[in-house]
C-alpha cells in the first residue's frame, strides 16, 4: 500500500515538495558560505559542479549542430550565469523569502501576459500588492540594491523560461541544459576565482559547494520527473508556486532570519497570485516559481 501511495497523485505531490525543500535548503546553505568565497564564488561554485554532474549523466552530442542550435544554447547558459548570478547577490543582501518572493514576479508575469484571458492581470496586481507589503517591514529593512538584484533575477528567469524553450527544441533529451550549464560554468568561474581567491579551492569549500549543486539541482531534477510522470503539469505547476513560502521558512530556520506577520500576508498573496495565473494559462501551464532554476 506503501509503495502504492507513493507511486500516486499524493506521493507525487510530496516529492514535488521535497523537492522545493531540497533546493531551498542548497540556497540556504549557499548563503552560509558567501563570508568565505562570496556570492559570485558560490555561483561558480553552483554551476560548475552542476555542469560536471549535467555532461556525466546527458553526454551530450556536439556535432552535426547548426549555427541557430549554438546560438540559442550560448543565449541559454548566458540567461542562466546572469539569473543566478542576480539572485545570489540578492540572497547577499535580504533574506531568503524576500529573494525568492520578488524573483517569482519575472515568470508569474510572463505566465499572464502569455494568457490569452484579460482576467489574469488580476493575479499580476495581487501578486504586485503582495510585494509591496514585503517593503513595510515584514523582514525588517530590505536593501534596495538586494530588492533590485532580485527584480533582476525575476526578469532573467523569465527569458530563461522562453530560451530553455527554443533549447528543448533544439536539443534533445538533457543535452541542450547540460551544454548551457556548461557555459554557464565557464562565464561566472573567472569572476568567482577572481572575489573568492584561493578560498574557493580549499576542500571543505568544494565539498560543501557539490552538496550546493547536488542539493539545489541534481536532487529536485530527479524528484521533478519521477513526480511528471504521475501527475499533470499543471497540478505540478501550482505545487512549484508553494516557493516563496518554502524559502521563507528555510531562512527562519535554517539562517535566523526573521519574518513578521505582514510577510506572511505578503507571501501568501503571491503564492495564491502564482496558483490563480497558473489555474488561468491552462492545462500546459509553465511553473512560475522555482527558487533556484534547473
Amino acid at each position: 500500500m506503501s509503495r502504492a501511495r507513493l507511486g500516486g497523485p499524493v506521493g507525487a505531490a510530496g516529492l514535488v515538495v521535497a523537492g522545493l525543500a531540497c533546493q531551498e535548503v542548497g540556497a540556504a546553505f549557499a548563503v552560509l558560505l558567501f563570508p568565505s568565497v562570496g556570492a559570485l564564488g558560490m555561483v561558480a561554485l553552483r554551476l560548475t559542479f552542476s555542469a560536471l554532474i549535467l555532461l556525466v549523466i546527458a553526454r551530450p552530442s556536439v556535432r552535426g549542430r547548426s549555427r541557430g542550435d549554438w546560438m540559442t544554447v550560448v543565449l541559454f547558459g548566458v540567461a542562466l550565469a546572469v539569473m543566478n548570478g542576480l539572485f545570489y547577490e540578492a540572497l547577499a543582501r535580504i533574506p531568503l523569502g524576500a529573494a525568492v518572493t520578488i524573483e517569482v514576479l519575472g515568470p508569474l508575469v510572463l505566465s499572464v501576459a502569455t494568457s490569452r484571458r484579460a482576467s489574469s492581470w488580476l493575479w499580476a496586481v495581487l501578486a504586485f500588492i503582495g510585494v509591496f507589503l514585503l517593503g513595510q517591514g515584514s523582514f525588517g529593512e530590505l536593501d534596495p540594491v538586494g530588492v533590485l538584484f532580485a527584480a533582476g533575477a525575476g526578469a532573467s528567469w523569465a527569458g530563461y523560461i522562453l530560451l530553455s524553450s527554443r533549447t528543448g527544441s533544439r536539443f534533445a533529451r538533457l543535452d541542450g541544459l547540460a551544454l548551457a550549464m556548461a557555459i554557464g560554468a565557464v562565464l561566472t568561474l573567472p569572476l568567482g576565482l577572481a572575489t573568492a581567491g584561493p578560498a574557493i579551492v580549499r576542500p571543505d569549500i568544494l565539498l560543501l559547494g557539490a552538496a550546493v549543486a547536488v542539493l539545489s539541482s541534481t536532487i529536485p531534477y530527479a524528484l521533478e520527473l519521477f513526480a511528471l510522470r504521475r501527475i499533470p503539469s499543471s497540478s505540478f505547476a501550482i505545487l512549484m508556486s508553494l516557493a516563496p513560502a518554502i524559502a521563507a521558512l528555510a531562512g527562519v530556520v535554517l539562517l535566523a532570519q526573521h519574518i513578521s506577520l505582514i510577510g506572511v500576508l505578503a507571501i501568501a498573496l503571491v503564492v495564491t497570485a502564482s496558483i490563480g495565473a497558473v489555474r488561468s494559462a491552462g492545462p500546459g501551464a509553465t511553473p512560475v516559481a522555482r527558487a533556484e532554476p534547473v
